[in-house]
């Protein structure tokens, strides 16, 4: 590549397919089935790649590019992810997929950390060829391209690491150990999993962790996380987190037995839609008054977060602690009920983009590595995370009573196909 033209000049007629899908994509549920069928059903595909086939993923969205328009991928000499594509890019040549952003393509064996045959021939034929031997995230790749040191004036010596996805980024620059859990309460709420022996499931992903690749990263999504928060703030305390906090305070841990689950759009873990109360005899109820609302709300998204990590094999350790992040996260009520429900102390991190910070950590992780360091050695001198809330054991005790509806509402799917959201108390969004 000549250093006088920019990349979009030099790269502007590689690409087989001009406008590749993204995780936004849902038009591949054909494929989903299909794909599950061919290793033996949902199960089986998550026990091999650690999740269910998701729409979303790289491997649905190649069998539909091949069904639609089989010349374009026959042309197609190699296939990336964004991540080993922009990898591509620093090295002047093709990048290999790392283990743990290649754990979302429902493609690899997360157990031998190969590619599943079964999956690459029931995606499209020659597949393994186009997506070459996935690799540790930490794994030195080459140098820079001559293009970019010419250009750029980049050491000839730069070594290019393997580039990762976000999520596991996210992991690393939150910088979890063994036993850790990491909670971003942000519009959508994010829990990251350290995982020694986890126990994929239906709902939820399991990765190859970035850092420690005999580990796994859990990662469970709720699309339901502060703006739920917000909508019921809104209606039970007129808007404000003031208020809000002051009801948390004035409502006793466990409520009394009751407890809810607002999802006013359809969730992705457990996958379910409107509004769900329970009374202290685990009986539907249609409402509760406002401040029994606000504890109902929080207790139920955090119970529910513990319930789904254990079911893909989280176990708490002497030395688990939650980090949290996000928008909420600077609620200290809010951390407190945290803190109760999964009986750690919870501490709070400073980081404001922790994805590019966990970048930069894999990049000199991988350069060390080879020096015999490890990846707590690497973050060793950062700053230590703040501890925000220890769990209350009277308040531990008192929440063991909401377990029933909680398993209830997750054996019982038909209960997610609930009524209109006007009839439950709260207008459409938007409204």
């Amino acid at each position: 590549m000549k250093g006088s033209l920019l990349f979009h000049q030099a790269l502007q007629d590689c690409f087989s397919v001009l406008d590749s899908p993204v995780w936004m994509d849902s038009s591949t549920t054909a494929e989903c089935r299909s794909l599950e069928a061919a290793v033996g059903g949902a199960q089986k595909m998550a026990s091999l790649t650690g999740s269910r086939a998701y729409e979303r993923f790289t491997g649905s969205q190649i069998a539909k590019l091949y069904r639609t328009n089989p010349e374009r991928y026959l042309g197609t000499e190699r296939v990336s992810l964004i991540s080993s594509f922009a990898a591509s890019l620093f090295l002047g040549d093709y990048a290999e997929i790392d283990f743990s952003d290649g754990s979302g393509m429902n493609l690899l064996d997360i157990n031998i950390r190969e590619w599943v045959p079964t999956c690459l021939d029931a995606c499209a034929p020659g597949l393994a060829k186009k997506l070459g031997n996935p690799v540790p995230s930490h794994t030195i790749l080459g140098n820079i391209s001559p293009y970019l040191v010419e250009r750029y004036g980049f050491s000839p010596n730069c070594h290019v690491i393997a580039f990762t996805g976000d999520n596991p980024a996210s992991l690393a620059g939150m910088r979890l150990e063994e036993g850790d859990i990491t909670v971003s309460l942000g519009t959508s709420d994010t829990v990251f999993l350290w995982l020694k022996k986890p126990q994929p499931a239906l709902e939820g992903h399991v990765f190859i962790h970035p850092m420690s690749w005999q580990a796994y990263m859990g990662l469970i999504c709720s699309k339901n996380g502060s703006l739920a928060r917000e909508r019921v703030c809104a209606d039970c305390a007129d808007g404000s987190w003031e208020q809000f906090s002051k009801s948390l305070k004035e409502t006793v841990p466990g409520n009394k037995g009751n407890i809810g689950f607002y999802y006013f759009s359809v969730e992705i873990t457990p996958p379910a839609i409107g509004i769900h109360r329970f009374n202290a005899q685990d009986e539907k109820v249609s409402e509760f008054s406002s401040n029994v609302e606000i504890r109902s709300l929080i207790e139920g998204q955090f119970l529910s977060k513990r319930i789904h990590a254990e079911k893909l094999g989280y176990c708490l350790m002497p030395q688990s602690r939650i980090l949290a992040t996000g928008g909420a996260s600077c609620n200290a009520d809010i951390l407190q009920v945290l803190a109760d429900v999964f009986e750690v102390p919870v501490y709070t991190l400073e980081t404001t983009n922790s994805a590019c910070l966990g970048a930069a950590y894999q990049a000199k992780f991988g350069l060390l590595f080879a020096e015999g360091m490890s990846f707590p050695d690497v973050v060793s001198t950062a700053a230590p995370h703040k501890l925000s809330a220890r769990p209350n054991p009277a308040a531990v005790q008192l929440l063991c009573v909401l377990e029933t509806p909680i398993l209830q509402l997750t054996a019982h799917r038909t209960q997610c196909k609930l009524l209109p959201q006007e009839s439950q108390g709260y207008p459409p969004a938007g409204r």
